[in-house]
C-alpha cells in the first residue's frame, strides 16, 4: 500500500528533503546534529509536514518510536495502555524512545490532556513525546509549557520559495512515475492547494491515474478574485456556484486567500471587520459538520456587511 500512496512513497526520510521554511528547517537540522530531541508541539494547518518532520528526525537520529493517532485513540485507557507498554521496555537502539501523538488537539481537555502531562513527566528518562496538532488553542497549556513549540504555518514570504521546491519535488515524482505533464498545469495545481503539500501530492496521483497533468485536469480552479466579484455585486447565486466547485479546497485555504487578497477588492475602513469575520469562521471551521455551509455563511456575512473597492 505504501508503495502505492504517493504521499507515502515519496514522504521525505531526511530533515534536509522536507519542504518547510529554512529557519524552522535549520532548527530540526540542529537537533539531528546534536543527537538530542525534546519534548517538542508541532501546530500548523493539515499537510504542512508536522508529521513528517516527526518520523524524519525518529528515523536520522535512529529511535524507536510509536506513532498514535489521537482522533482514533483519544480514549485515556487505550492510550495509558499504549503508551505505558511502549514505554517501559527497552529500546532496541539503546537511545531513547519517542512517542508521536498525532492529531493531540482531539484528545479531551478535561480528561486525556491532563493525564498527558503526567505520562510526559513519569516517562522522562526514557521517552520523548512529540505531539502534532491544527490547533494549538485547543491543546491545554500545561502540555505547551511542557514542550517546545514549533509554528509550521507559512508566511507569504517563504510561500514562492517553497512553491519553487515543490514544484521540483513534483516533476521529479512524475518523471519517475512516467507521467506527462503541462508546467503551467503543474504549477497551477500547486498554487490551488499550497501550503498544503500531501493535498498537492494527492491530486497529482489523481491526475496522474489518467497518465497525463495538463490544463483540462487542473482547469477548475476558482479564481478568488471571481468570488471578490460575486460578492461586490451581492450575487448569492454565483458565490454559492462559486463554493460548491472549489469545496474540496480546505475551507481554511479559502478564508487564507480571501485575508491576502482583501487589500486589492475591500475599501480600507470595512478590512478590520472583514479580519473579524474570517477569523470567527476560521475558528468554527474546525467544529462544524458541513464546511460548504460554514463558507457559504461567512460569504453572506462577508456580502452583507462590507464596502467593495
Amino acid at each position: 500500500m505504501n508503495d502505492f500512496l504517493w504521499v507515502e512513497k515519496y514522504r521525505p526520510r531526511k530533515i534536509s528533503e522536507t519542504i518547510l521554511p529554512d529557519n524552522l528547517k535549520e532548527i530540526f537540522q540542529r537537533l539531528v546534529d546534536a543527537g538530542e530531541m525534546p519534548n517538542m508541539l508541532f501546530t500548523g494547518t493539515a499537510g504542512l509536514g508536522k508529521t513528517t518532520v516527526a518520523k524524519a528526525l525518529c528515523n536520522e537520529m535512529n529511535l524507536d518510536y510509536i506513532l498514535i493517532n489521537g482522533s482514533e485513540e483519544g480514549n485515556i485507557d487505550t492510550l495509558r495502555g499504549k503508551i505505558k507498554q511502549f514505554a517501559s521496555s527497552v529500546s532496541l537502539q539503546g537511545g531513547y524512545k519517542v512517542i508521536i501523538l498525532d492529531e493531540a488537539d482531539y484528545l479531551n481537555p478535561q480528561s486525556t490532556q491532563p493525564a498527558l502531562r503526567g505520562f510526559i513527566e513519569e516517562f522522562s528518562n526514557n521517552c520523548r513525546f512529540i505531539l502534532t496538532c491544527n490547533f494549538k488553542n485547543r491543546v491545554i497549556e500545561p502540555l505547551h509549557s511542557r514542550c517546545g513549540v514549533y509554528e509550521f504555518n507559512t508566511s507569504k514570504k517563504d510561500m514562492v520559495a517553497l512553491c519553487e521546491q515543490m514544484l521540483s519535488r513534483c516533476r521529479d515524482i512524475l518523471s519517475k512515475e512516467e507521467v506527462s505533464f503541462d508546467n503551467q498545469a503543474l504549477a497551477q495545481l500547486i498554487m490551488k492547494h499550497a501550503p498544503d503539500w500531501r493535498r498537492v501530492l494527492n491530486e497529482l496521483q489523481r491526475g496522474g491515474f489518467t497518465g497525463s497533468i495538463s490544463q483540462s485536469h487542473d482547469g477548475h480552479l476558482g479564481a478568488i478574485d471571481a468570488l471578490f466579484e460575486h460578492l461586490k455585486n451581492k450575487d448569492f447565486k454565483k458565490m454559492r456556484s462559486w463554493v460548491v466547485n472549489n469545496i474540496d479546497t480546505d475551507a481554511s485555504a479559502i478564508f487564507r486567500s480571501i485575508y491576502d487578497k482583501m487589500a486589492d477588492h475591500i475599501k480600507p475602513q470595512s478590512i478590520p471587520q472583514v479580519v473579524l469575520i474570517l477569523a470567527d469562521y476560521q475558528y468554527k471551521n474546525a467544529f462544524v459538520a458541513d464546511h460548504e455551509l460554514n463558507v457559504v455563511a461567512c460569504m453572506t456575512e462577508i456580502m452583507a456587511n462590507v464596502e467593495f473597492v
